[in-house]
């Protein structure tokens, strides 16, 4: 089979960082309040779905075949049979290997509009709100360059709650993407990337791959543990030991 020249292509775009496809930095939300403004793309959906497994070996997270491109996933296989053993514990290891949902968006961060796009990562509960307001018929198309609205973004504890939550407010008011007359829009907007090749694509022998790693990694993990419980003594038996000889 020859060379994919429309893979190197975007191989190429991506080394070098722009245009569609090129690299493009994730914005991750910190506590307090933001205002971002979601950008168009061509495909007149601004909000990309992905599923990830995490919790499998040294890998940070990674695309899951089957739910992402309906091929086979050895991950997804692994956690069924666990969930499917009925017992607590099963059921609780099978739920850390199942894939998970997540939602990305091309935005610009008011404020920080010299980084240009970045991709806003977020949960269903977030996507949910963003779907409700763009069928809201009050605002229209909030991601128009002209007539859209920003959102401010508000992430935080509510009373209670372990973790932070984002809540999602439009401005009351339209706004133009780009409040200077020196500023192209157009060059802003034709730099929203390919989300096709946002994250690198594995193959089931990939996943299969880094099952097997983790879990001969677990299971030497566990012949180290006993190995050291075997030939340490517990400190209560040392201590016993010691007072034999001192009489």
């Amino acid at each position: 089979m020859g060379i994919d020249l429309k893979k190197m292509k975007a191989k190429l775009a991506a080394a070098q960082g722009n245009g569609k496809g090129g690299k493009s930095d994730f914005w991750k939300i910190t506590e307090g309040e933001h205002t971002v403004r979601l950008l168009p793309s061509e495909d007149g959906d601004p909000f990309k779905e992905f599923h990830f497994h995490y919790n499998v070996g040294k890998q940070n997270g990674f695309l899951c075949p089957k739910r992402n491109f309906g091929e086979d996933c050895p991950v997804c296989d692994f956690a069924t049979k666990l969930f499917n053993q009925g017992d607590t514990e099963s059921i609780n290891m099978a739920k850390k290997f199942f894939a998970r949902q997540r939602f990305f968006s091309p935005v610009m961060v008011r404020g920080e509009e010299k980084e240009g796009v970045r991709v806003w990562g977020y949960s269903k509960t977030v996507y949910q709100e963003l779907l409700s307001l763009v069928l809201n018929p009050d605002f229209g198309d909030i991601t128009d360059a002209e007539e859209g609205v920003d959102l401010v973004l508000k992430y935080a504890k509510d009373p209670g709650q372990l973790y932070p939550r984002t809540s999602v407010t439009p401005r009351r008011k339209s706004s133009p993407l780009c409040e200077t007359d020196d500023a192209d829009c157009q060059e802003l907007i034709d730099k929203v990337p390919d989300f096709d090749t946002l994250f690198e694509r594995k193959t089931t022998e990939d996943v299969a791959a880094i099952l097997d790693e983790a879990m001969n990694s677990d299971l030497d993990a566990e012949e180290n543990s006993k190995e050291t419980s075997k030939y340490s003594a517990p400190s209560n038996d040392v201590e016993a030991a010691l007072q034999e000889l001192v009489g």
